[in-house]
C-alpha cells in the first residue's frame, strides 16, 4: 500500500526516495535557519509543528492526528479511540530532569500520533527538550541502531535500557553542525532510509 501523497506518486519505492529526500532538506533547514526555538518545546503542538514543517510537502496528514490504528511488528500503538486522551496525558508529563524527558518522549512513541514519520519527528522533539531544560543533546554517531531499535521496543515496559543509551551519547555541543546533520542521518537510517547524506542535499 503507498500512502496517499501530495506528489502524487504511486510506486512505494518513488516514494520512499522522495519522502527521505524532501523531508531531509526541511530537517536540514531545521537547523540552518534557528527553527527549532519556534517549536514548543515538551508539547504535542510542538511535536505537530515538528512534524508538519518536515513532512508537511510530502503527506496532507502532516502535523495531523493519525485516524486508523497502526502498529510495529508485535506491538500495537496507542488505539485511535484513546489517542486524544493519551496525548493529553503526556503533553502534562513533566520535562526539567533527563529521567524527565525519557519517560515523555517513551511515552509519546507508545502514543505514536502520526500516520508516518513518528520517530524521526519524536527524536528531533527529544533533542528540543534535552536542549531546552539540559543544555544537551544526542550524538547519535555513538548509538548503534540495533541496540537502539531493541531499547525502544522494550522501553514501555522497562525504560532503563534506553535511558543508559541515550545518556551515554549525550553531548553539550548543542549547536555543532555535524552533531545535528549526522544526527538526522542516524535518525532515517534507524527507519531503513539511508539514500542521502543530509549535509549534501540542497
Amino acid at each position: 500500500m503507498v500512502l496517499e501523497n501530495k506528489l502524487g506518486i504511486k510506486n512505494s519505492s518513488e516514494l520512499r526516495e522522495a519522502e527521505e529526500k524532501i523531508s531531509k532538506l526541511r530537517a536540514k533547514e531545521i537547523f540552518e535557519k534557528n527553527i527549532s526555538q519556534k517549536f514548543e518545546t515538551g508539547t504535542f503542538k510542538g511535536l505537530s509543528d515538528i512534524h508538519r514543517f518536515i513532512f508537511g510537502d510530502i503527506y496532507g496528514f502532516a502535523g495531523k492526528i493519525r485516524t486508523v490504528n497502526i502498529s510495529k511488528g508485535s506491538f500495537r500503538f496507542a488505539p485511535v479511540i484513546y489517542i486524544h486522551e493519551a496525548i493529553k496525558n503526556v503533553d502534562k508529563m513533566p520535562f526539567s530532569t533527563f529521567d524527565e524527558i525519557i519517560e515523555k518522549y517513551v511515552e509519546m512513541n507508545i502514543v505514536h500520533p502520526f500516520r508516518e514519520g513518528n520517530g524521526r519527528s519524536m527524536r528531533l522533539w527529544l533533542d528540543i527538550m534535552l536542549k531546552s531544560s539540559l543544555k544537551k543533546v544526542v550524538d547519535r554517531r555513538k548509538i548503534d541502531k540495533e541496540e537502539y531499535l531493541s531499547a525502544m521496543e522494550r522501553s514501555p515496559v522497562k525504560d532503563i535500557e534506553i535511558k543508559h543509551i541515550i545518556k551515554e551519547a549525550l553531548t553539550d555541543d548543542i549547536n555543532n553542525r555535524e552533531v545535528y546533520m549526522k544526527g538526522v542521518d542516524m535518525s532515517y537510517y534507524y527507519e531503513g532510509y539511508d539514500m542521502f547524506d543530509t549535509e549534501k542535499l540542497k
